[in-house]
C-alpha cells in the first residue's frame, strides 16, 4: 500500500474530541473502586457466550487491515459505503438570477470526475457548496453520508480552490506542518518531502509562499490539500498556472490518489486529465447538460458550444 493510501486513513469521523477524552477519564479510577488480585481471580467476568463472542471480535480484529477504514454502520448499505458525494436538488441563485439549476447527482466513493464547462457554468458554485464553503439556496448534499459542513464531512474532504489560500507569515514546511495537523495528520513527513520535491518546492521549503509567483502558490496549495488526510478531493481549476513539469506531477499524482481509493472530482476540461477520468460531468449556464463518459472530442465540444 502507497505511503498515501497509509495517510489517507484518518480517526473515526463520527469521534469528538470530548468523547476521546470521556474515554480517558472513564480509565482513571479511584484507589477504593480498584480491586485486589484475589477478588479478581475469584470473580467470574464473562459468561461462556460472552467469551465466544470476545474471541470472535479478536479474531475480526486480526483479519482487518491496520490501513483499512471501517465506514460506521450508518453509511453501510447492504455492505456498499455510502457514496462520496450525494446531491439532492442543489440549487444556487443570486437574487432572480440562478448560477446552478436544481441538480442531482451521485458520485460513488473512489471514483475519478472531470467537471467540465466553460467560464460561469457552475463549476465553483457546485464545488464551493459540495465543500462547505457555500450556502446553497435549495436542496442538500451528504459527503460520505454526512450532511455537508459537518465536521465528519469537513473531516473527509480536502477542497482546493482555484485561487490559492496561503498565510502571509508561515513558510511552505509550516504551512503543512499546520494544515496536516488541523486536519489529524502527521505534520511534515517523508511523504510531505516527497511530495514537495515532485513539485518542485524542495528547495523553498522555508521560504514565504505568499510572495511566491502565481505557479509556486498553486503548487503549495495543491501540496497542502494532497498532503492532509482526505477520502474526498475537490479541485477547482488546478492546471491554471502550472508550468509543464508542474502539470505532469500533478497529473501522476491525481492517479496516484484516485489508485488509493480517493473520490477525485476535479473542474477541468484540460484532455491529458480527461483521458483519465471514470465519467464526465459537464454544466452550461448553471445546468447538468452531460454526465457520462465522453471522449475528449466529446467534451471540447461540450466547453465550446
Amino acid at each position: 500500500m502507497s505511503s498515501r493510501a497509509r495517510r489517507a486513513r484518518r480517526a473515526d469521523p463520527t469521534s469528538t474530541d470530548e468523547e476521546q477524552a470521556d474515554a480517558t477519564d472513564l480509565d482513571l479510577v479511584d484507589d477504593e473502586e480498584l480491586v485486589d488480585d484475589e477478588e479478581l481471580e475469584d470473580a467470574e467476568l464473562v459468561d461462556d457466550d460472552e467469551e465466544e463472542e470476545l474471541v470472535d471480535d479478536e479474531e475480526l480484529d486480526d483479519e482487518l487491515d491496520d490501513d483499512e477504514v471501517v465506514p460506521a454502520d450508518d453509511h453501510v448499505d447492504d455492505g456498499e459505503a455510502a457514496p462520496a458525494l450525494l446531491l439532492v436538488g442543489l440549487g444556487k441563485t443570486y437574487g432572480d438570477l440562478p448560477a446552478l439549476h436544481p441538480i442531482d447527482l451521485v458520485i460513488p466513493a473512489g471514483q475519478a470526475v472531470a467537471l467540465i464547462g466553460h467560464n460561469g457554468s457552475g463549476k465553483s458554485t457546485l464545488l464551493r457548496m459540495v465543500s462547505g464553503l457555500l450556502e446553497p439556496t435549495e436542496g442538500e448534499v451528504e459527503i460520505a453520508g454526512w450532511p455537508v459542513g459537518s465536521v465528519p464531512a469537513r473531516a473527509t474532504t480536502s477542497f482546493l480552490p482555484d485561487e490559492p489560500v496561503l498565510y502571509d507569515d508561515l513558510s511552505v514546511r509550516e504551512h503543512v506542518e499546520y494544515v496536516s495537523r488541523l486536519h489529524g495528520g502527521d505534520g511534515w513527513d517523508d511523504y510531505a518531502e516527497d511530495v514537495a520535491v515532485r513539485l518542485g518546492l524542495g528547495e523553498r521549503l522555508d521560504d514565504l509562499p505568499a510572495r511566491f509567483s502565481r505557479g509556486l502558490r498553486q503548487k503549495t496549495s495543491l501540496l497542502l490539500g494532497i498532503v492532509r488526510p482526505f477520502s474526498v478531493l475537490l479541485v477547482d481549476e488546478p492546471f491554471v498556472g502550472l508550468d509543464a513539469p508542474g502539470k505532469a506531477t500533478l497529473l501522476e499524482l491525481l492517479d496516484e490518489i484516485h489508485g488509493d481509493g480517493a473520490a477525485v472530482v476535479v473542474a477541468t476540461h484540460d484532455p491529458e486529465f480527461v483521458e483519465r477520468v471514470d465519467r464526465s460531468i459537464a454544466l452550461r449556464d448553471g445546468e447538468l447538460i452531460f454526465d457520462g463518459q465522453a471522449t475528449v472530442g466529446e467534451v471540447l465540444r461540450l466547453v465550446s458550444a
